[in-house]
């Protein structure tokens, strides 16, 4: 027999709080409806009432199979829960699921409501009888609980038994400073348990503000609360809250979990978890943590030469899991590091099969070496690496040339009297017999300037005969620049991350003493990758 295990995403309100983190309702639509296909048990959406775009969004909430759930504060001291403008808000959202944050630390009531510790568990109490009399699940997040326990044990079960026997579905117990340990968090919820309130009504959310709180989450579940509360990518306040593409796949993964506990969440929605934790990325514009458990770019790299030489022969001497089962994908970095165990497991996994001994596998690192010599970084551009290893191969097609290019920057006052720039690039191409020249500017939709390079990628993407199919679904999602050296032979190392409709990212590199150059350089190796990666035939 397996227990339930309830996810509870709070990514919408509490990823929210994330410092440079706002959601247009256009997003807020996008990420629920993502976090549906996921599987996750409850989809928090923000508060009715705290500001427009958390009321549109209730307005026009997507239809769920998740429990859609507002999130308010329980009445205040002096008005009855019917009489509450502020929790009417809430409830008007309609939602079936209302989660009302309150008090459970006996210095917070005094100090920070100014009421008495009574009112504050009559408030509690009132709330929570109001929610279900009008019908709805009724969840009581008991805010600072852990802190509050520590300080007064009495008031804060108080608290919690009083939400739970005027029939709160759940009694969420926070560490909402991020403090708590994973071992306190452990025995205060057993304690909880212990003094009536059954693991299946207990719910645990945990703040990062000490690294912990995925174990903290982990050591609650341990303890017997029955749902866990967290956001993508472990958006939250400061340091964010319990991060669910590390939690979700550990409770699927590993034991005991994977076998004891029961989640909405299939093994085939697992496998699309790196490609989610990357869209809601995309959506923040934010660069990806490449060092993320499970999802990041390098959570199954393998630098080291004796790593590489034994995940040739099983992949399971170094990897904990296969990739795939979260989505994410296999790398084995090249470096002026490597060795032939390296080259061979790289190649292999870019689906180019050299025997051992092969004197071109020399000839292939010589080539790295030299490259790296001069200010390349093969480590982080695998997609780079590929097209020289290929090259050394003969297994390099010639797509088309480019005959030349230019680029101006140009700036000027606009019609407003603003001072504006714009960058405009001409790139002419060579396919077959065929020259074709493409113009392009910076401008944006919304009359922003994106720069000389994004000119320059619009340019080289906008007419390549035969391949515009194939490349059409390109973006450019992240742009790095590292000067390589100094003084007059400074050189500019340029990296480039880029992106398919269908999920698949890859980084190529390009050096030069010009920037531009360099994320030329880089460009083309992106195109010519993807063309390589779909089968494309030279012209």
């Amino acid at each position: 027999m397996t227990d339930r295990l309830y996810i509870y995403d709070t990514t919408l309100r509490d990823g929210q709080q994330t410092q440079g983190v706002q959601f247009s309702l256009a997003e807020k639509q996008q990420i629920a409806t993502a976090l549906d296909k996921l599987g996750v048990d409850y989809i928090e959406g923000g508060w009715p009432g705290a500001n427009p775009t958390d009321s549109d969004f209730f307005d026009a909430a997507p239809k769920t199979r998740a429990t859609f759930t507002a999130f308010g504060m329980t009445k205040r001291a002096g008005y009855s829960a019917e009489n509450d403008d502020v929790l009417s808000g809430v409830m008007n959202a309609g939602t079936s699921a209302v989660c009302l944050v309150g008090k459970s630390h006996d210095f917070h009531v005094t100090t920070a409501l100014g009421i008495t510790l009574d009112e504050n568990v009559e408030n509690i109490r009132a709330t929570m009888a109001y929610m279900v009399k009008e019908g709805r699940e009724a969840l009581y997040d008991a805010e600072h609980f852990f802190d509050g326990y520590k300080a007064n044990p009495d008031y804060a079960l108080t608290c919690a038994k009083a939400a739970y026997d005027a029939g709160a579905r759940w009694v969420v117990l926070c560490d909402t400073n991020g403090g708590t340990l994973p071992h306190e968090v452990h025995e205060i919820t057993k304690a909880v348990i212990a003094a009536g309130i059954p693991g299946d009504h207990l719910g645990i959310h945990t703040h990062d503000d000490t690294g912990n709180a995925v174990a903290c989450s982990l050591a609650a579940i341990d303890a017997g609360a029955r749902q866990v509360q967290g956001t993508l990518n472990g958006l939250g306040e400061r340091c964010g809250n319990a991060n669910l593409t590390t939690l979700i796949p550990t409770l699927l993964t590993k034991e005991p979990y994977a076998s004891q506990f029961d989640t909405g969440v299939s093994q085939e929605a697992l496998a699309g978890l790196t490609r989610l934790s990357r869209q809601l990325d995309d959506i923040l514009n934010r660069v990806p943590n490449k060092s993320a458990p499970f999802v990041g770019a390098s959570a199954f790299a393998h630098k080291a030469g004796l790593h590489a030489s034994a995940i040739l022969k099983d992949p399971t001497t170094y990897e904990h899991i296969p990739p795939e089962t979260v989505g994410n994908t296999r790398i084995v970095p090249m470096s002026n590091q490597a060795g032939q165990s390296n080259l061979r497991a790289r190649l292999a996994d870019a689906g180019i099969e050299v025997e051992k001994g092969d004197p071109r596998l020399s000839e292939i690192l010589n080539r790295v070496k030299e490259r790296e010599d001069q200010g390349y970084a093969y480590d982080g551009a695998q997609a780079s690496f590929e097209l020289v290893a290929r090259d050394v191969l003969g297994q390099l097609p010639q797509f088309f040339e480019v005959k030349r290019y230019k680029v101006t920057v140009e700036r000027r006052k606009n019609k407003r009297n603003q001072m504006i720039s714009l960058s405009e690039a001409i790139v002419v191409v060579k396919i077959g017999d065929e020259k074709k020249l493409s113009v392009s500017e910076s401008m944006d939709a919304s009359g922003t300037d994106r720069g000389p390079v994004n000119a320059l990628a619009k340019a080289l993407a906008k007419d390549l005969g035969p391949y515009q199919d194939i490349i059409e679904d390109m973006q450019l999602v992240d742009f790095k620049v590292r000067i390589t050296q100094g003084g007059t032979e400074a050189q500019t190392r340029v990296i480039i991350d880029s992106e398919d409709a269908s999920g698949h990212r890859w980084s190529t590199v390009g050096v030069s003493p010009n920037i531009v150059d360099a994320s030329f350089e880089a460009l083309l190796d992106a195109i010519i990758w993807k063309l390589l990666r779909d089968g494309a035939t030279a012209a």
